[in-house]
């Protein structure tokens, strides 16, 4: 009878689980409303970084004892003039064992010596070591805030800062996502998210994290503290001699989210805890701090690891390598996604890694958080396609954890994600009976499949869904050893979700459509694809009116690999429009399991089905190009903002494409009936008789001379040309350097704002060029109000042109020497038609900030639009062409042109990337040229690489910011 009880009990709990999200352990709900006998206060985090001068962390090619690390350095720094160096002690759980990596000083500061290390055949890697700060800041909050909450903001103080400016959870925090919505009864906020999330149920089955090892890198937790009973081990990882945490208490609040066990409960209360302190009570970590705790948790056989640092450096080799290190240990880590929404592109690293769980943040009315960082990931630009990330979202708003001492508190961030989904997993694992099945692919494999799906948001903003934990329990808990592909479908018909590819159908003679799809292997860590992707369309749905092509993974390790689909039109559909369908099917191969009999491979075969959407070609005024092929961004190299005002944020690092940070720009233009495509290889690669415009903002790269050449053929036929450029100044350019912490040199930009000097040497056939001035203000122009922010001017214009001028203030003298200097009649802005007949147009503008949604302030997409009608129909504007500003256009008599720097010019960067990304960075030439090889003259039009004009040093090409908590 007592058994059936129990059964009729738990059958209750299933049925009604929602009911009682509210009451579970109080009558009441939560209600987030403010308290006047309250203090109201904001808790500011802000950040610094710095090196730690003569220390360098040497980085072997294996594990190696004390002993034999010692003697690859002696042997290695024979040879060189150092003498005065020594290996530093590291008093840590990790001392007694061997490692991969040392730190040593040197105190002399000779490069020779560094490359003389790297020489060395089992050192694979020197980097300086750094550390972070990390200080507090109360204040006084804003009138209203809820009396339980500590706000969460911070401000970059770092010589190359990673974040915009402090979060502020005042009315507009939350993220409405463009869906309108009527007045509705706003749901009470539950206490406990471990509730609301139902993991109740699983507790009711006896599921509650028992011999699941969950490891929790922050600032530490107090011996005694009362809401954990299962603290299995305690590790210090900073100089100083204390477990406790005594200051922020992050730490705490982040392992009671996942494991605490009484008052504002965690997902896993019997779940081991391994608490890693790698703060100091002054906030200050250490690259070898955060090394040596990963090794040490590989060592201890972690299960699951919670990690709330990012940053948007995904080529840092030390971090990133370690972090592979561990997942391909069977180390599931979670990682927050990044607080730099809403703006696309902003993905943090590693959370943006294929083999770690990417969590952002939605509120509990299900909506996105504004803070919540989008997608897409950027590795793979300029050449191909970013991948779906976040995996997850959760919630991230409002959410309570443990306090220091006890108690709760309430804090937002995707660092409050993370942990949450870091719960769940802990107690997804105690669910499992035959713990081999779990490992990183599998379980993001069962939590992507039972995420539920946000309605009218995009992949890019919520991944596969929010975070549904009975559903993952079901779905791990008949779990075979396959493969899977995230996303597990291509639907470029299907809005919002499938945004930015459901944006616009494809036509004949467009470029392909690059989707790349990640593959998760749960059959082992590495594996393989078994012959090659096949096509297989649907002939009764038209699928032979498409042509699908692939570049794939050679090896899937650890636990992933990607599968690139290029999607273009047949010939024979050019003018026909419906939808097309058909189907993928790839074959995953990994090698059998060690205590397996027959030895054979194990195999899984996953189907990707494809629906597209096709319509006549457009016509050629219709068309635009948007050159990706010559934008740059961090890293690989140092590229400063556009805007000089924003000091907080100095690197451009969204990847300058059309759905991130110039998303706006591009949905603006689709509204309008343009048809917008991406170039991502060199202009000799693409058809210039199907364009009416092609477009280049913001361009940082090189230009071959055969692009040069081919471009001003292609504009003397008909095509026209739009140009925004922005500031460069070398003077401006030196005193914008910085500290890089990995050469210790000092760093100048690898350009301004755009590559001018580049630009001038495209432009100079029409007698056109920018110059090297700096200018600011605000402005009108044809009734509309304007912002210039340090944009250049045009140095020379041909005379039958129209140019429009300003005044503006010379902000390059305000930057060099702090005056402040009005210049009248600045050239902004020119419009020029070939006098040849059926030769194109071209127009200059000098900032892009205007169209850039990362720091735009007043937009200039009328601009645009009106150019776009001078150059796509030749309808000159008369409210620009009988403007009151209207000048008399620059000779650039007596002004020297803008040259480049020397020293700092990066050659080729779009080479490096294809070395980094060999087959993304391929495939979109490949596919281009494979497609347009009948309209292309000849294949020896194809330019050949030519070497840089300075060469970089060698030591170390990429900079590293360093990682810091993502709050």
């Amino acid at each position: 009878m007592k058994l059936v009880n129990i059964w009729l009990l738990l059958l209750v709990v299933l049925l009604c689980g929602k009911k009682h999200l509210g009451d579970r352990l109080e009558k009441k709900p939560f209600e987030k409303a403010p308290c006047p006998g309250c203090s109201h206060l904001d808790l500011k985090v802000e950040f610094s970084s710095t090196v730690v001068e003569y220390e360098y962390i040497v980085a072997f090619n294996g594990y190696f004892t004390a002993k034999a690390r010692n003697s690859f350095i002696s042997s290695a720094l024979k040879s060189s003039a150092i003498d005065n160096w020594r290996i530093i002690p590291r008093n840590n759980p990790s001392s007694d064992y061997p490692s991969d990596f040392e730190v040593i000083q040197i105190k002399e500061k000779q490069k020779a010596g560094l490359l003389t290390l790297e020489d060395h055949p089992n050192i694979k890697r020197v980097t300086p070591q750094r550390k972070v700060f990390r200080s507090l800041k109360y204040t006084e909050a804003e009138p209203g805030a809820p009396c339980n909450e500590t706000r969460w903001s911070q401000k970059w103080q770092s010589s190359r800062p990673l974040r915009r400016a402090s979060l502020s959870l005042g009315s507009g925090f939350w993220h409405a996502t463009g869906r309108h919505s009527s007045r509705r009864l706003l749901r009470a906020i539950p206490r406990q998210v471990a509730q609301t999330l139902q993991a109740d149920v699983l507790w009711q089955m006896g599921y509650t994290g028992t011999n699941v090892r969950v490891a929790v890198f922050d600032t530490g937790l107090s011996e005694k503290h009362p809401h954990f009973k299962n603290v299995k081990e305690r590790t210090n990882w900073t100089n100083e001699r204390t477990l406790d945490d005594a200051g922020l208490g992050h730490g705490t609040f982040v392992a009671g989210v996942i494991a605490s066990m009484r008052e504002c409960q965690g997902f896993a209360p019997d779940a081991e805890l391994h608490i890693f302190r790698v703060f100091t009570n002054n906030q200050v970590s250490y690259t070898s701090w955060f090394l040596d705790a990963f090794n040490y948790a590989i060592l201890k056989k972690i299960d699951v690891l919670n990690l709330s640092i990012g940053g948007p450096d995904f080529m840092d080799h030390p971090f990133v390598d370690k972090v592979w290190e561990l997942t391909a240990n069977n180390v599931i880590m979670v990682s927050a996604i990044g607080n730099d929404g809403p703006l696309y592109g902003t993905l943090n690293n590693p959370a943006d890694q294929m083999d770690v769980i990417g969590v952002g943040g939605i509120d509990f009315e299900d909506n996105i958080a504004r803070f919540s960082s989008r997608g897409m990931t950027t590795w793979e630009l300029p050449g191909g396609y970013g991948r779906v990330k976040p995996d997850i979202v959760t919630y991230g708003a409002g959410v309570r954890g443990s306090g220091v001492k006890g108690g709760c508190r309430a804090l937002s961030g995707t660092s409050v994600a993370s942990p949450v989904v870091a719960g769940a997993v802990t107690l997804l694992v105690s669910t499992v009976q035959k713990r081999e099945l779990v490992n990183p692919a599998s379980m993001k494999q069962a939590l992507i499949a039972s995420a539920r799906r946000l309605p009218g948001v995009n992949m890019f903003e919520q991944g596969h869904g929010k975070l549904d934990l009975l559903r993952a329990y079901q779905i791990l808990n008949s779990y075979k050893p396959q493969a899977s592909l995230s996303p597990s479908y291509i639907d470029l018909t299907e809005c919002p979700y499938m945004w930015p590819y459901c944006s616009q159908p494809i036509y004949y003679g467009g470029m392909p459509t690059i989707v790349n799809v990640t593959i998760l292997n749960g059959m082992g860590v590495t594996g393989r694809i078994v012959d090659k992707p096949e096509w297989q369309p649907y002939l009764p749905q038209h699928g032979d009116n498409i042509e699908v092509a692939f570049s794939y993974s050679s090896v899937l390790w650890p636990w992933s690999g990607y599968l690139a689909i290029s999607i273009s039109v047949t010939k024979k559909a050019a003018s026909w429009e419906g939808v097309a369908q058909g189907h993928v099917m790839v074959t995953v191969a990994s090698p059998a399991e060690v205590d397996s009999n027959s030895g054979a491979e194990q195999t899984s075969t996953v189907k990707l089905p494809i629906k597209v959407k096709i319509i006549p070609a457009p016509p050629r005024s219709k068309r635009v190009l948007w050159d990706q092929y010559h934008n740059l961004r961090y890293p690989p190299g140092y590229f400063p903002r556009d805007n000089l005002r924003m000091k907080n944020d100095p690197l451009d690092w969204n990847g300058d494409h059309i759905h991130t940070n110039f998303r706006d720009m591009y949905q603006h233009l689709r509204s309008m009936g343009y048809f917008v495509e991406v170039l991502g290889s060199p202009f000799t690669c693409f058809d210039a008789n199907q364009y009416g415009t092609l477009l280049m903002v913001d361009s940082e790269e090189e230009y071959f001379p055969e692009e040069v050449a081919k471009l001003r053929r292609d504009v003397d036929n008909g095509l026209s040309l739009i140009v925004f450029s922005d500031w460069y100044n070398t003077s401006v350019m030196r005193k914008v350097k910085f500290y890089d912490e990995n050469t210790r040199q000092w760093w100048m930009p690898d350009t301004g704002g755009a590559n001018v000097p580049a630009l001038n040497e495209l432009l100079s056939v029409w007698n056109m060029a920018f110059s090297d001035g700096l200018y600011e203000g605000d402005f009108t122009l044809a009734n509309h109000d304007m912002y210039y922010a340090s944009g250049c001017s045009i140095a020379k214009f041909p005379e039958d042109g129209i140019v429009i001028t300003q005044t503006f203030k010379d902000q390059g003298l305000e930057v060099l020497k702090q005056e402040t200097v009005v210049v009248e009649n600045v050239p902004i802005l020119g419009l020029y038609q070939l006098p040849a007949e059926g030769g194109g147009r071209v127009v200059l503008y000098g900032d892009s900030n205007c169209l850039d949604d990362s720091h735009r302030q007043k937009d200039c997409f009328w601009l645009l639009d009106a150019l776009l009608q001078f150059t796509s129909y030749g309808v000159t504007p008369p409210s620009l062409s009988h403007s009151g500003a209207r000048q008399r256009p620059p000779s650039g008599a007596g002004l020297a042109a803008p040259e480049r720097m020397e020293g700092i010019m990066p050659g080729r960067y779009n080479q490096e990337v294809g070395q980094t990304i060999p087959v993304f960075a391929f495939l979109g030439a490949m596919v281009v040229l494979a497609f347009f090889v009948v309209q292309i003259n000849k294949a020896k039009s194809r330019p050949k690489r030519r070497k840089p004009r300075v060469k970089r040093p060698q030591l170390v090409q990429q900079v590293h910011p360093p990682k810091a908590p993502s709050v």
